[in-house]
């Protein structure tokens, strides 16, 4: 942890550094490890779809690689952890190039660190809420060519714009930008894991609501497809993060429950 870093340790929690908790990471503060053993009194398999969400943004990084994409524009990215996109990227085309995306300095901070002399990554602070100012951004032309494909990647972050309009016009915005063959990937809290309805999930959004700058909103399978309108979705669709393309060799644990899979995930391609 740098020492800017350390220099936050008395300040709110904040939705990347209680994401690091769940997995296990160090770079959180006393407010994040607060903040998330609320969440996880509430909903305890928390760090276990974590885990699982990061499985499935490997396996999808892979897919895009096989595929031909070599630029990836990664939002949300939160706080570097072993198996970034960009070392996934680089063990299959040492040409590939990233932007990582968040709105938590101490994550761009962590990631420009990591990335130092790394001339086809970076990171920038910017909200996904203004997709126009992520597209426009410099260090974002710099290292991306918008006239080739780009795989945008969304995973675990767009529950955290629970306004629709926010939402969806974002993605169609970002997606209206990039060119033919890029692809969407998504993955996002499901409502049929943590029901709206729910005094379990009311308390785990009033956690994010109270305690960072980030509030929070489930969706359905239904509303997370609405996210690719217009692309290809790529087999099987929209599925739960262990049931998208697993691969034999992981182990991350499948609940018991199928309900239980935590978020939706899915791929498209841009025609």
């Amino acid at each position: 942890m740098n020492n800017a870093a350390l220099g936050l340790a008395g300040k709110p929690a904040t939705a990347a550094r209680m994401y690091d908790y769940f997995l296990g990471g160090v770079h959180n503060f006393p407010a994040d490890r607060d903040a998330a053993r609320r969440v996880i009194e509430q909903y305890p398999l928390f760090p276990q779809w974590a885990v699982a969400n990061r499985a499935f943004l490997r396996r999808a990084v892979r897919y895009l690689l096989r595929h031909g994409i070599r630029q990836f524009l990664d939002l949300g990215s939160g706080i570097p952890t072993v198996g970034n996109v960009h070392e996934i990227a680089h063990e299959f085309a040492s040409d590939a190039r990233v932007v990582y995306v968040d709105i938590d300095s101490v994550a761009v901070a962590e990631s420009l660190e990591i990335l130092d002399g790394n001339k086809l990554a970076t990171a920038i602070r910017a909200d996904l809420r203004d997709p126009r100012a992520i597209l426009d951004h410099p260090d974002v032309r710099a290292i991306l060519d918008f006239e080739r494909p780009v795989g945008l990647l969304l995973a675990a972050v767009l529950h955290f714009v629970p306004e629709d309009e926010q939402a969806y016009g974002g993605v169609e915005q970002l997606v209206a930008a990039l060119a033919p063959g890029s692809y969407l990937t998504v993955s996002h809290v499901a409502t049929e894991s943590l029901p709206i309805s729910s005094t379990r999930t009311k308390n785990a959004v009033e956690v994010y609501t109270r305690q960072t700058a980030t509030s929070g909103k489930p969706r359905d399978r239904e509303q997370v497809e609405r996210f690719f309108t217009g692309l290809e979705l790529v087999e099987p669709g929209v599925a739960w993060l262990h049931d998208w393309r697993p691969d034999p060799n992981d182990t991350t644990k499948v609940p018991a429950n199928p309900t239980d899979g935590g978020e939706w995930a899915a791929v498209g391609r841009k025609g």
